[in-house]
């Protein structure tokens, strides 16, 4: 991998997030120049002390302005879109802002992988499904080289879903679970970093390319609740909600899930027969049991110091 990346410069449109944290330490690991992207650059200036001298870079980005996103790319070998939104105008963040860096990537001969999600379908249901899809088919019209990335519900230590979770079971006796059946096929972030370095490594065989990214198991969304339970030693009691109670708390303002939200989960988020995955990549699948345990400690009852009494009983 060292040799694909070696000195190369990529650029990170979003690289200050969840997901672009891991890529970027992955470039810079694999001797890249990274570039970090974003509206407000100084909300990545964490990443500095992972590079080496003039490894990391920092410039503002609006992907809504083509203008800014020319300044970012300018010079770049590569390029990952990360960016993504729940809320706001998602069309033109999803559609109209994918449409941009990926033109912008062509025009300069630049490796895109552009990061969408499984369940994007530009006839979909909800909003987010929708865009995501249609921004899709922007990317492969600008860039028909680009490599598109569908990752399912990404896990590790800084998400926003496991955690959340996590923290619920922790203080609530009662748990509601909203669509208890839905499916999910967990990936870790590490996994879809190696994704992202892998196809800008080798856009000759990669690109043009889509891989759906889900991890080595299928989970419900009650088994979820139980597996992080079990992992945080709480045995709280789950109360599966009916689809009327929840599709009622999403139309409600200031819930923790909206209507838009409540729509997508009604969509299983595995990885479809037939399509290309992680091992199409050479990588294997990291299980959640894995490496969850070494960040929901801090969930249990007594956090670290329960491990070390388990490890001495």
């Amino acid at each position: 991998m060292k040799d694909g990346m070696d000195n190369k410069l990529v650029t990170l449109i979003g690289g200050g997030g969840f997901l672009g944290r891991y890529i970027a330490q992955a470039l810079l690991s694999a001797g890249a120049r990274v570039r970090i992207a974003q509206r407000d650059p100084r909300q990545a200036f964490f990443l500095k002390p992972q590079g080496g001298l003039g490894q990391t870079q920092f410039v503002a980005v609006d992907v809504t302005r083509p203008e800014t996103i020319a300044n970012a790319v300018h010079g770049a070998d590569g390029v990952v879109n990360l960016v993504g939104t729940f809320a706001g105008n998602l069309a033109r963040v999803h559609v109209d802002g994918a449409r941009h860096v990926a033109d912008v990537a062509a025009r300069n001969g630049a490796a895109l992988v552009h990061v969408s999600a499984i369940g994007a379908d530009a006839n979909g249901d909800s909003l987010y499904a929708r865009t995501k899809g249609q921004g899709e088919d922007a990317v492969r019209t600008a860039c028909p080289s680009a490599t598109i990335l569908r990752p399912s519900t990404v896990f590790g230590r800084e998400d926003q879903f496991v955690n959340r979770f996590a923290g619920m079971i922790a203080r609530l006796p009662v748990v509601p679970v909203l669509k208890p059946n839905a499916r999910f096929q967990p990936v870790f972030v590490g996994d879809v970093a190696r994704a992202a370095v892998t196809a800008l490594a080798d856009p000759e065989t990669f690109g043009g390319r889509t891989f759906e990214l889900g991890g080595p198991e299928v989970l419900t969304m009650l088994e979820l609740h139980q597996r992080i339970a079990r992992h945080i030693g709480r045995t709280p009691h789950f109360a599966p909600l009916p689809d009327a109670v929840g599709g009622l708390l999403a139309a409600l303002p200031g819930t923790p899930i909206s209507a838009d939200q409540w729509k997508l989960l009604g969509h299983d988020s595995v990885v479809g027969a037939g399509a290309e995955g992680l091992a199409a990549l050479g990588i294997g699948a990291t299980l959640l049991d894995a490496v969850a345990p070494d960040w929901l400690v801090r969930y249990r009852k007594a956090g670290r110091f329960s491990m070390i009494e388990r490890a001495a009983g």
